[in-house]
């Protein structure tokens, strides 16, 4: 087995959007104000958000326990419901759309290392929610994939891939099951 120095992993090598300190502070302030399971008040965390640079829209319902990473990094539309434990590993942008559901336990992941080369830099991709997705309960979103308008990502799920419009996704990885029909 041939042995790894160390000092060949480059981790931390990409575009992280803001500097040190307002990573620091975003860090502290997300731990005690925005994550934290006893701070009840929306309006509280959608305003630190926004203060760390995340572009909200109006009437975001956001759970406790949610982990931001980079808020400024971050665009959520109009009349989106962020569920608790929900996970927005953004290495890189994440477009949420409007009246998008991300429910309990979601993993939102834009990065990922990039196995096949011997030092495995990262390799981030953003991830766009269009308008009227549902990602459910206990599901993951891999980096570089888009939901398309009105497409669902059932419990359990992960999506390796584009999920079209209208459409339902199941499994591991997630595969179209059927159409969704829209009143």
């Amino acid at each position: 087995m041939k042995k790894v120095a160390l000092d060949k992993f480059k981790g931390d090598e990409f575009d992280k959007g803001a500097g040190f300190i307002k990573q620091m502070l975003w860090y502290f302030v997300n731990a005690f104000l925005v994550r934290a399971s006893w701070n009840p008040f929306i309006g509280i965390k959608i305003v630190l958000l926004r203060l760390f640079g995340a572009k909200i829209g109006k009437g975001l319902v956001i759970k406790n326990n949610v982990v931001v990473k980079f808020p400024w990094k971050l665009e959520v539309g109009d009349h989106c419901w962020i569920g608790e434990n929900v996970w927005i590993d953004n290495l890189d942008r994440v477009k949420i759309g409007n009246s998008v559901c991300i429910s309990q336990g979601a993993m939102l992941l834009t990065g990922n290392h990039d196995y096949t080369l011997y030092d495995m830099p990262y390799r981030n991709a953003p991830i766009v929610l269009e308008d009227g997705v549902w990602i459910g309960a206990q599901t993951v979103v891999c980096p570089g994939v888009s939901a398309y308008e009105n497409a669902i990502l059932a419990v359990g799920s992960v999506a390796t891939k584009n999920l079209e419009a209208n459409s339902i996704y199941q499994g591991n990885p997630a595969v179209k099951v059927r159409q969704r029909v829209v009143k």
